[in-house]
């Protein structure tokens, strides 16, 4: 659908790598250029471990390097003084700080990607929140505007049958073994070892696998805490992920802290079924599209419901994701881009 009103959107994210946040990035900036002139503001150290957002934007994209420590913020006011851009949209804590001390005449979003973790927020004409319980962080007295918006998802072509025996192959899965995936940054907030510790006491499973797709800084210590158990791998960042979700048994979220878990979402379009700790976004979405829930941190419990599920394997799931789908999701921003546009006239 052709947009009869185009804007200018300069996107900002300043991080590095390529993981959850800069995937939603690169996905709103793919969608709106279709109909928009949209500008990608990135650091110009964006690459980490050979990733970056810069990867995943489409050609129409224009992106644009800041120096990352020296003079940041003036070399934004400059980039967004010379796109003139409608809407300034950040993405994390550092992007909506410099982008709250810049002076350009556009209105400032800033999507809570985690949470109101800084001043700077208040400064925002409005305030994007991806989960339920983002809504209730947002000071009272905070006079921008406010939506609730469905985190995006890119819904994933469907393999037939012998593509997906393949990928188990080429995991050295077997048909007869169950395949529980464990997917994301190997960050302490992750609970990995929450889920570690869980699967090394159900030794009477000896056909479950637990197998870990990404990469982070603690690779060693997880791997040192599984190194007694050869059913537990590390298989590493996988670019194929979606294609693999449609190979897994199960999905493990154990997350201490998550806003709006993507990987549980991209699970889900894949079919396959997914426990998950009760933190914050994890429950929320376990509680509206299904799935195993267990008391996040605790290895007791998780080990007693991944046993449930290891005895009786979960039926493949494929709830109706239709609200996330990233052409509905954006369309909802980009209307709330123009609700901003309109309360600052």
């Amino acid at each position: 659908m052709i947009d009869s009103n185009p804007l200018g959107i300069s996107h900002v994210i300043l991080s590095r790598g390529f993981a959850g946040s800069e995937r939603s990035t690169a996905e709103s900036c793919n969608q709106q250029c279709a109909n928009h002139r949209v500008s990608l503001i990135v650091r110009r150290d964006h690459r980490k471990n050979g990733k970056s957002i810069v990867d995943h934007v489409d050609d129409r994209v224009n992106v644009v390097e800041i120096p990352p420590h020296l003079f940041t913020g003036r070399h934004l006011q400059r980039a967004l003084s010379d796109i003139a851009p409608d809407i300034v949209h950040c993405h994390l804590r550092r992007s909506t700080r410099l982008v709250s001390r810049v002076g350009i005449d556009a209105a400032k979003i800033a999507t809570l990607h985690i949470t109101v973790n800084g001043p700077h927020f208040a400064m925002m004409d409005g305030l994007i929140c991806n989960a339920r319980w983002q809504l209730d962080d947002i000071p009272a007295d905070y006079r921008g505007l406010v939506y609730k918006a469905n985190n995006s998802l890119v819904p994933h072509r469907r393999l037939d049958r012998q593509e997906v025996l393949k990928l188990r192959h080429d995991l050295d899965i077997g048909e007869d073994e169950m395949l529980i995936a464990a997917v994301g940054r190997y960050s302490e907030k992750k609970g990995w070892d929450t889920l570690i510790k869980a699967f090394m006491q159900l030794g009477q499973f000896q056909h479950a696998r637990l197998l870990f797709f990404g990469a982070g800084s603690r690779e060693s210590r997880l791997k040192n805490l599984a190194a007694s158990d050869s059913r537990i791998r590390f298989v590493g960042f996988r670019d194929d992920i979606k294609d693999l979700y449609q190979a897994f048994d199960l999905v493990a979220c154990p997350s201490l802290f998550e806003p709006l878990p993507r990987v549980i979402l991209e699970a889900m379009d894949g079919g396959a079924p997914v426990i998950a700790s009760d933190s914050a976004g994890c429950l929320e979405l376990i509680e509206d599209y299904g799935g195993v829930s267990f008391a996040v941190g605790n290895v007791d419990d998780l080990r007693d419901k991944l046993a449930a599920c290891i005895s009786s394997p979960l039926p493949r799931h494929r709830p109706d994701l239709s609200a996330h789908y990233i052409e509905n999701a954006n369309q909802g921003v980009v209307e709330f881009y123009r609700r901003v546009l309109d309360s600052r006239r």
